[in-house]
């Protein structure tokens, strides 16, 4: 099997279908998953935050370090930390062609912009790692208990589960496009009708796609209210019967400790070895 074979197995809706279910109902045997939401709220915050108040490069470099090795014991999806990857050369590919062009390729113009691509960074692969690993439902539970308003922690528990469905269903629209339309006999110079025809499918797909959201949306709305949803948000009772299950545990007290430990030691060798 030739690279573009490889590539084609690789990159293909129905992959990138099942990386997003993996994603959006989380994967309860990685280590994130068995500690506390908020906590584990908490700590993201304070790694995405915590750059942005040092310019010391050894900080920042330690950081990427040490956030790179959670992600990948975090399992998070290879798809995103391709996407990612390719996000983060292409920033990297445009700062130097910009300060080639208007500073004539100096060092201190560069600088400054990939101090801030590191701390840009640091937030993203903060995010894949924790929010890629919990459910939604015990996201939106963490967002619930950290005094969030309800139709917000829900809101993003729907998105989650519902992204995969809208993929799915947008990849029977467009190949229902494709199967009543025809493709241009004529390819053009550069294939540019084959390009153009794809084109207009992939933007003709959204039409049907927003009105069958609309449509699920409202079915969703029924079916909540039915259940007591707007009653059961609302309800100081029933909001702690649902929170019930979030308690410290030891693993979260050794989270507290272990993260502890290592922030100051990253400290440390910030101030040891400045850069």
């Amino acid at each position: 099997m030739d690279l573009t074979a490889k590539i084609k197995d690789v990159l293909n809706v129905e992959t990138i279908k099942l990386e997003l279910i993996k994603t959006a109902f989380g994967k309860p045997d990685v280590y994130f998953s068995k500690i506390d939401a908020r906590l584990l709220i908490f700590w993201y915050l304070v790694i995405s935050l915590l750059p942005w108040f040092t310019f010391n490069n050894t900080i920042l470099i330690t950081i990427i370090i040490y956030a790179t090795f959670l992600a990948f014991i975090s399992r998070v999806s290879p798809l995103i930390l391709t996407l990612l990857f390719i996000g983060i050369l292409t920033e990297l590919f445009t700062i130097f062609i910009v300060s080639a062009f208007f500073a004539g390729g100096s060092l201190e113009a560069i600088l400054p912009l990939l101090t801030l691509s590191m701390k840009i960074f640091i937030m993203s692969i903060a995010s894949v790692s924790v929010f890629a690993s919990m459910s939604p439902e015990k996201l939106s539970d963490g967002l619930l208990s950290l005094g969030l308003p309800a139709q917000f922690s829900f809101a993003v528990s729907y998105a989650f589960r519902m992204l995969p469905i809208l993929l799915d269903e947008y990849h029977q629209i467009f190949q229902s496009y494709r199967l009543r339309g025809k493709t241009p006999e004529k390819h053009g110079f550069l294939k540019w009708r084959i390009v153009y025809y794809y084109i207009k499918v992939i933007v003709q797909s959204f039409y049907p796609l927003m009105l069958n959201v609309a449509k699920r949306t409202r079915l969703t709305v029924e079916a909540l209210e039915v259940r007591g949803f707007s009653y059961s948000l609302h309800n100081p009772e029933a909001k702690k019967q649902k929170l019930t299950y979030l308690k410290f545990r030891k693993q979260d007290y050794l989270f507290i400790f272990t993260q502890t430990i290592i922030i100051l030691l990253i400290l440390w060798f910030g101030a040891t070895f400045p850069s």
